[in-house]
């Protein structure tokens, strides 16, 4: 089996906001803004690459500066970006996020309309080399079309999938409910997301709908409570790291990277989620969305 990773879907421009005072609506308040590469799927790949795994990152790029910063970026950071490609006239990702004094998100606006057009027609000239990765990692930025063509033509290979939000996870149940093979690696979402796309009030009862869906293993993160586990046989709770939260932004990311990494290390399941919450807890104490330092937590 190939040593690398496969990870598809979006990257972005981060502008994130840290306020050092109260927030006030309707108000100018002193704070810390930053610029910096990001999206979802980046992020992911990002930290997998700093666990020490060959990552080929599957995304779009803008043809505007932005999206010329972003690629140079996961250049320098060691991503094989052969398998994505640049949009000329297109404009690249974008992701504006205001935290308050505590690190968490008062709001945030994400703008990926480029993600559109990584279709199942983009993923089919690909399927070679996704089906070669040693594990398959996408968000729910990509279109539901794509995440059911993934689901289909992933064979062999383990797909994880990330909900990202709770305006985009519906998109997984669509693609699972629409798919031949109805049948998925791995799904990690929130309490918030998990409760959007099943109905369900409580991380057990979402897991177990889940998982009589076809999803083999869910992870539903529960914040500062940790992360619900269920393999609709073994189901466990795993209490958070204690921390000082510095920076909420890319903790549910850093969280995959953590899961798909113990995966590849053979970590039985779900075993594999307390690396994911070591890898959150690295993400949760640093000011960037993805801590360079993340090994010294795992």
């Amino acid at each position: 089996m190939s040593e690398y990773v496969t990870v598809i879907g979006g990257v972005n421009m981060d502008i994130s906001a840290a306020l050092t005072a109260p927030f006030v609506p309707a108000d100018s308040i002193p704070g810390q803004v930053t610029l910096g590469c990001g999206g979802v799927a980046r992020n992911i790949a990002h930290n997998l690459r700093l666990m020490g795994h060959d990552v080929k990152f599957m995304s779009l790029f803008g043809g505007e500066t932005f999206g010329q910063m972003c690629w140079r970026e996961c250049q320098a950071i060691g991503l094989d970006l052969t398998l994505s490609e640049h949009r000329e006239g297109m404009r690249n990702g974008l992701y504006l996020c205001v935290n308050d004094q505590t690190g968490d998100m008062i709001a945030a606006v994400a703008d990926t309309d480029i993600v559109n057009a990584i279709t199942p027609e983009f993923l089919e000239k690909r399927i070679g080399a996704i089906n070669a990765a040693a594990a398959v990692v996408a968000d729910t930025n990509i279109p539901m079309e794509s995440l059911q063509y993934l689901i289909d033509h992933c064979t062999g290979t383990p797909l994880f999938i990330d909900a990202v939000s709770t305006a985009k996870a519906p998109r997984i149940i669509k693609a699972l409910q629409g798919s031949r093979a109805k049948c998925l690696h791995a799904l990690k979402l929130n309490l918030m997301e998990a409760q959007a796309v099943t109905g369900c009030d409580t991380a057990p009862r979402a897991a177990q709908q889940l998982t009589s869906m076809g999803v083999q293993e869910v992870y539903i993160t529960l914040g500062s409570d940790g992360v619900y586990c269920s393999d609709g046989t073994h189901h466990d709770h795993y209490r958070a790291v204690p921390t000082r939260v510095i920076n909420t932004t890319g903790a549910g990311d850093a969280f995959v990277a953590g899961i798909v990494h113990a995966t590849l290390q053979q970590v039985p399941f779900p075993d594999g989620a307390r690396v994911g919450l070591r890898a959150a807890h690295a993400a949760l104490l640093s000011l960037q969305t993805v801590n360079p330092d993340i090994n010294d937590y795992l």
